[in-house]
């Protein structure tokens, strides 16, 4: 009697979990649509629109890995509510595109668990709501301790950081270490002045 008690204990659990999964999976692929869908309206109409009606946030740039097949919008504002549904942007930066260090954060399980495959000299794009694009080029990768660095934003030129807690493919939480891609707007050639070496989020 207790086997078949357990027994239909562990199938009620495995059906709840397969639920929840399912239900999880279908709520980030709605949020997904959303947030394309708002960031067409921005292209068309121009001004920021919110992907849903309580949403705090809106969609700013987007990121087109095309050799890693990663086209990543960037939400205004790295909350950890903003974080859950795509890279955001760090609000104390400059906006992306802009001259200076702007700082975009993501999850390395999820939107940017791709960047330990990027490497030096790889391309992409940033896209703009308003059309501007610009290419960047991938300068340098570091890891960086949170407890012994401090951010740089300074720079006289566009400049991405790509910030994702480190390592990847871990249960570890809290990690004090960021994975950090360095990219510069790809027509710029003198890299003397700047200093990329301590960054944080």
């Amino acid at each position: 009697m207790l086997k078949r008690w357990m027994l239909a204990g562990l199938i009620g659990m495995a059906i709840w979990n397969l639920g929840s999964g399912v239900y999880m999976s279908a709520k980030a692929m709605l949020a997904q649509w959303l947030l394309q869908e708002a960031w067409h309206k921005s292209q068309r109409m121009g001004g920021h629109y919110k992907p849903w009606p309580w949403a705090d946030t809106w969609p700013l740039a987007r990121l087109h890995f095309v050799l890693r097949d990663q086209h990543l919008i960037v939400l205004n504002g790295a909350s950890g509510r903003n974080l859950a549904f795509a890279p955001a942007h760090l609000s104390a930066s400059v906006k992306p595109g802009e001259s200076g260090v702007s700082v975009i954060g993501g999850h390395r399980d999820t939107h940017f668990a791709f960047l330990e495959q990027v490497q030096i000299g790889e391309q992409f794009e940033l896209e703009r709501a308003d059309g501007w694009r610009q290419p960047f080029r991938v300068s340098e990768i570091h890891i960086a301790d949170i407890r012994q660095s401090q951010i740089a934003l300074e720079a006289d030129r566009p400049v991405l950081a790509l910030v994702a807690c480190y390592p990847f493919r871990t249960l570890e939480r809290d990690s004090p270490l960021r994975y950090l891609v360095i990219a510069e707007a790809e027509e710029v050639l003198d890299r003397s002045a700047i200093d990329i070496h301590k960054f944080y989020l």
